[in-house]
């Protein structure tokens, strides 16, 4: 898939989409609670009669102003990882991104909106037993107090997250640590949305007076807008993180903003409008 924000083209390269469950994610997201009535329009994109919902891992490359910029890396492949299905995977992301025309020698920047397992796993690949950066020619740019963070602290994985995929980046000398306002382009900056992370943040594309906002996890499934008190199983700080969702919600309702999810299902993305005390995400 891809999108136009003015001069910026984003493009969505899948690495994972599976259908089950969300509640393993979103505990309160039950077959139950996605058959409420105010949730209806969730239907039949981001959740099935049966109670089940697709949940998408895909990267998205944005083009800006000559750079390529891609946001989020995915699980990755041979990773130790503490989640059924993606430890030691062996998938083609690699080879599906050359074919959307993204070679990884290609990509200039690579953006984490946090480092959690899946948004940093194509940060680096298995070479002849060493971990080597991925994208050999990007700047890797990072949160600083994401990264201070998980420098100290582990995902319930013994810290093999951070030995496989954030430290040989950052000893390899590719790591640019900023600010949570930081400018990529003239089209393309940061914006803080903490809570699900210490350091997390989302991406606001701004390009001819067109606008977007890619998510990052402040938000995992569109049902978060219509219950932004609903917390992910892995939000780090549950108050914020539901601060975090009401105060964008505020923001962008009902404006000309296209809001792109990070693990929205096909068609991922949409405008937030708001209905009385409510809210949706029109697709």
């Amino acid at each position: 898939m891809k999108w136009k924000i003015g001069d910026v083209t984003v493009t969505k390269v899948i690495e994972i989409e599976m259908t089950s469950s969300p509640t393993w994610v979103l505990p309160d997201l039950t077959a139950e609670n996605l058959a409420r009535p105010e949730l209806a329009w969730c239907r039949p994109h981001f959740a099935q009669d049966d109670g089940q919902a697709t949940l998408s891992v895909h990267a998205l490359v944005v083009e800006s102003q000559g750079q390529r910029i891609i946001v989020d890396t995915c699980v990755g492949n041979d990773k130790n990882v503490p989640i059924t299905g993606w430890n030691q995977r062996q998938g083609p992301f690699l080879s599906d991104l050359t074919e959307a025309g993204f070679a990884p020698e290609s990509i200039d920047t690579v953006l984490c909106t946090h480092l959690h397992v899946d948004h940093v796993g194509w940060n680096t690949r298995l070479d002849n037993g060493t971990w080597v950066p991925t994208f050999a020619n990007a700047r890797y740019l990072w949160h600083k107090i994401e990264f201070d963070h998980w420098l100290v602290n582990d995902q319930g994985d013994g810290g093999s997250i951070r030995s496989e995929s954030i430290l040989p980046v950052y000893d390899a000398g590719q790591v640019d640590l900023v600010t949570p306002d930081h400018a990529v382009t003239d089209e393309v900056h940061l914006e803080p949305t903490p809570g699900h992370t210490p350091g997390h943040v989302s991406v606001h594309i701004t390009s001819r007076g067109e606008e977007a906002v890619i998510t990052g996890d402040f938000v995992h499934h569109p049902a978060q807008f219509t219950h932004p008190e609903w917390n992910s199983r892995f939000d780090f700080d549950r108050e914020q993180a539901v601060e975090t969702r009401r105060t964008f919600l505020a923001r962008y309702s009902d404006q000309p903003v296209l809001v792109i999810g990070t693990h929205f299902a096909t068609p991922t993305a949409g405008h937030l409008v708001r209905e009385g005390d409510s809210y949706r995400l029109a697709v």
